[in-house]
């Protein structure tokens, strides 16, 4: 009876043990369902909203398959919702939830896989829109007229495949071409087949990068004119499946060769319409935009014064007068109105006399360009009283090539080091006066910005106005700014000047040349622009007195040049790439030798290794590294980056996608005060000794995608005050010790879509912390930590994929 007796007990156990277990795991699942029913309403919410941006980079199985994962997810809420359930239908549809989650998330890790694909593959310019369509400028007036002969000449019955769309600079070019985009006939025959590219000074094999790119096309570098014109066939064969539009704008004389390759392949339903100052007749009879009519004209103006309707003080035949003096310039009349917005009547009639006496400015081939430039510096001169910092830094726009954005901590590092006394908020606000006088413009890429993170601002000019900047640049006194435009292999004739009585004597005939060369002695800022292939000569350069150093180039390898040992006063870098490909950096140990260098800047760089006889720089505060190849400088070396320079304060990090692991002598760096690692989404693991920054003040972890989890040591940063996790999106939780941060005062949460419990610690934190930024769907879990619900700021979201960055911006 026994040995029966403990084989039945064993029997009943196993079955015992398995439904004890089963039970458990159905409580488990039941008291889970309030949770995972309101993730899932939020998360059905999340895909509606993004899956139509996500169709439109063209990735069509991403858009087909999250489409049918959030109708299921529908389905599922419904069922949910249908009757009050019991405990063990609870427990059925928590776990059916779970298993929808999974499948929502391994779809969405898919996209970001094909996201970094991308971004291994892209462009070094974050910011060309992919040439996509701009949206269209506020202040504008009806082109009725003109936008419906463009439509009969190249959609019409008799239409062409090219028109050409010419004028001199600064009559609405390229707004026009831009309202076509936007014509519902022109929307509704090609769709979102269209593609906005900016020729100016691109080279032909970058224009054609950037197309294959904006296409989605697996495309290597493209890295001659050769090159590219191979694969141009390929992409418009591809491309002209479907009716395509081809907006070319701001094309110059010299790339007649890319229009013709464009042109000499016939597809139907294939247009193509170029904007330029030339009118190429090899390609037809051009369409030259006339300037606007005085009706127009005068409403331009008034709505860039800001004048109301009626009641107006200012006499409508001094506005008259004022719109006559801008020659019916688009540019010139909204600067112009725009610099006299909320100013007394004296100060109208003032720029109403320099307006009629004109100014003295460059000379310039075109008549009507002249014309123009002479009404923008009256504009400029308007910052001469009381905004002379503000003129300045218009001035100093000049630094940087035409046609690209500038980021805008570029200029907030030169301002810094340059101007006493400067500071980011003082640099942002005379961007703003800039931009209210139409004088430059500032573009966010993304709308949430209150953190004096400024990584997504950049500046942008109008080519004339650049022109203008060029020009303040070289006729001001001081002689301050020396801009050196050296693309190709040609010098200017300053540079080549030899010691010779005969080069005395033509410096006594022509002392422009001396005046240019004494530049090379004064000047605190300089900018030197060079192409893919130029002469090393200017590597002998005298600079003095140079504080600045902007050193523009497109090309796959780049020595630093010799003349930067002799720079003893030199505190800003900033080395931009420009070509397609990250750029190899040698001759890296020079920076060392630059004993009053604070700032450094490199942009589509592939940061080298670093030697181990290399001396340590004891200057530097601040490195910021933007879409660079960081992985050979953070790898395993016998030295590395941090090291080289151990008295760093700052260091910024943005989309560095080869990012995936910060080495731990990072935390080596005990002066650091700001860490900001943003949009590197392959970053899965932050050292576990981060704790040792114990100077720490601001932790930026923005759009870190691949983050799951902050190490536990975090909780020893008791100076850090910011710490920023947004678009964090696999963070589940935040540390357990994050009570023992006794100076943090704000967290930024937004978009952390599985960050949905805190732990318990983080109650302690309810007096201490003054703002929390977070989502509609979190904002319950901080209501009962936080005692005042004024420290919640509900963010809003942004459908804009960060994620996928390459592809929206």
């Amino acid at each position: 009876m026994g040995v029966l007796a403990s084989v039945v007990v064993a029997i009943v156990k196993i079955p015992f043990e398995w439904l004890f277990g089963a039970a458990i795991r159905f409580y488990k699942m039941a008291k889970k369902f309030p949770t995972l029913r309101r993730d899932l309403t939020s998360n059905i919410n999340y895909l509606e909203q993004r899956i139509p941006l996500i169709s439109r980079t063209r990735i069509i199985w991403v858009s087909e398959s999250l489409t049918s994962t959030m109708e299921d997810g529908k389905k599922l809420a419904r069922s949910c919702d249908e009757r009050n359930l019991n405990f063990f239908e609870k427990a059925k549809y928590a776990k059916k939830i779970v298993k929808w989650d999974e499948s929502r998330q391994r779809i969405l890790k898919l996209v970001q896989t094909d996201a970094n694909l991308v971004a291994q593959n892209q462009n070094q310019d974050l910011v060309t829109t992919w040439c996509a369509v701009p949206e269209l400028p506020k202040n504008r007036v009806k082109m009725d007229a003109p936008l419906a002969e463009m439509k009969l000449k190249l959609l019409g019955d008799d239409a062409r495949s090219m028109l050409v769309l010419t004028a001199p600079g600064g009559c609405g070019k390229t707004t026009l071409a831009n309202m076509f985009c936007h014509e519902q006939v022109v929307t509704d025959k090609f769709k979102d087949n269209i593609f906005f590219a900016t020729v100016s000074n691109k080279p032909s094999h970058l224009v054609v990068q950037e197309l294959c790119q904006h296409a989605r096309f697996r495309v290597p570098a493209l890295e001659n004119e050769a090159i590219a014109f191979s694969w141009l066939p390929r992409f418009l064969r591809e491309a002209g499946q479907n009716p395509l539009l081809l907006i070319l704008d701001d094309v110059p004389s010299a790339s007649e060769s890319l229009l013709d390759k464009f042109d000499e392949i016939k597809i139907t339903d294939y247009k193509i319409l170029v904007t330029s100052r030339y009118h190429f007749p090899k390609f037809g009879l051009p369409y030259n935009l006339q300037p606007l009519t005085d009706e127009d004209a005068l409403t331009l103006f008034r709505r860039s014064a800001s004048l109301p309707t009626t009641n107006c003080d200012i006499p409508d035949d001094l506005q008259i007068q004022i719109v006559n003096c801008c020659k019916r310039f688009p540019l010139a009349i909204t600067t112009v109105g725009t610099s006299l917005r909320n100013q007394p009547i004296q100060e109208w009639r003032t720029k109403l006399k320099k307006l009629s006496k004109g100014s003295s400015i460059l000379d310039s081939e075109n008549d009507s360009e002249k014309k123009l430039l002479a009404l923008l510096e009256s504009c400029l001169d308007d910052l001469n009283r009381e905004m002379a910092p503000v003129k300045d830094c218009f001035i100093d726009l000049a630094l940087f090539p035409q046609d690209q954005r500038i980021p805008v901590p570029s200029l907030l590092d030169m301002w810094a080091e340059l101007y006493e006394g400067s500071n980011d908020d003082d640099s942002i606000v005379n961007l703003y006066h800039l931009t209210f006088r139409n004088l430059a413009s500032l573009v966010v890429t993304r709308t949430k910005d209150l953190d004096g993170y400024y990584g997504e601002h950049f500046v942008v000019q109008h080519d004339m106005l650049k022109l203008l900047s060029i020009h303040a640049s070289d006729v001001d006194p001081t002689g301050h700014r020396l801009i050196v435009d050296i693309r190709g292999d040609e010098l200017p004739p300053w540079w080549t000047e030899k010691k010779t009585w005969k080069a005395r004597l033509v410096s006594v005939l022509t002392p422009w040349w001396t005046e240019k060369k004494q530049k090379t002695k004064k000047a605190r800022l300089v900018s030197v622009i060079t192409g893919e292939s130029s002469s090393t000569e200017w590597h002998n350069m005298d600079l003095p007195k140079g504080e600045v150093l902007v050193l523009n180039f497109q090309a796959k390898n780049y020595a630093l040049p010799k003349f930067m040992k002799k720079m003893c006063k030199l505190k800003v870098l900033i080395l931009t790439n420009d070509g397609f490909s990250p750029a190899e950096l040698s001759d890296f140990e020079l920076l060392c030798s630059l004993s009053n260098l604070k700032r450094l800047r490199l942009e589509h760089i592939s940061i080298p290794l670093i030697r181990e006889n290399i001396i340590q720089s004891k200057s530097l505060k601040k490195i910021s590294l933007f879409m660079c190849n960081v992985s050979q400088a953070f790898g395993n070396s016998s030295i590395q980056i941090f090291e080289t320079f151990p008295y760093l304060e700052e260091l910024h990090i943005d989309y560095c996608n080869d990012l995936v692991k910060l080495p731990a002598k990072l935390c080596d760096l005990i002066g650091l005060k700001v860490l900001s690692i943003t949009n590197s989404h392959k970053l899965s693991v932050l050292p576990e000794d981060i704790g040792k920054l114990e100077n720490l003040e601001v932790l930026r972890l923005r759009s870190c995608t691949d983050l799951e989890k902050l190490p536990g040591s975090i909780e020893k940063l008791n100076k850090l005050c910011f710490l920023d996790i947004s678009n964090c999106s696999s963070i589940k939780t935040l540390p357990e010790g994050i009570d023992k941060m006794n100076g943090l005062r704000k967290i930024n949460m937004a978009q952390c879509s599985r960050l949905d419990e805190l732990p318990e610690s983080v109650y302690d934190l309810g007096q201490q912390l003054e703002k929390v930024i977070c989502d509609e769907d979190a904002r319950y879990l901080w209501e009962s930590v936080l005692s005042n619900p004024d420290k919640i700021r509900v963010a809003k979201e942004e459908f804009n994929l960060n994620w996928l960055h390459r592809l929206q911006i």
